[in-house]
């Protein structure tokens, strides 16, 4: 896999409630991620990014959400999230504290 490619998978990671709370119980990050991006490529992205090894990936599309803007209907576009589960013992620190 090329290099470049791998820099440009990971697009944001996704910090919410819900995903601290599988951070801290289950070791597991979500990302949003590339929407051609494959579980390969994500795995190998965080472990080239975070120096961390990566035991398992969970892909999942996001459909966009229909919304009114005035009289006009809109809709905001699909993405696509990444549940990445590390080895035991390795975390990953998005704060940047020590």
């Amino acid at each position: 896999m090329n290099q470049e490619r791998l820099h440009r998978v990971l697009l944001a990671p996704i910090i919410s409630e819900k995903s601290t709370r599988s951070a801290d119980l289950a070791n597991q990050y979500a990302f949003k991620v590339l929407p051609d991006a494959t579980k390969k490529e994500i795995g190998r992205a965080v472990e080239l990014m975070f120096e961390v090894n990566v035991d398992g990936v969970q892909v999942l599309n996001v459909n966009g959400k229909r919304k009114r803007f005035g009289r006009r209907e809109g809709r905001r576009v699909d993405w696509r999230k990444a549940y990445v589960r590390l080895q035991a013992g390795q975390e990953i620190n998005f704060g940047g504290g020590a």
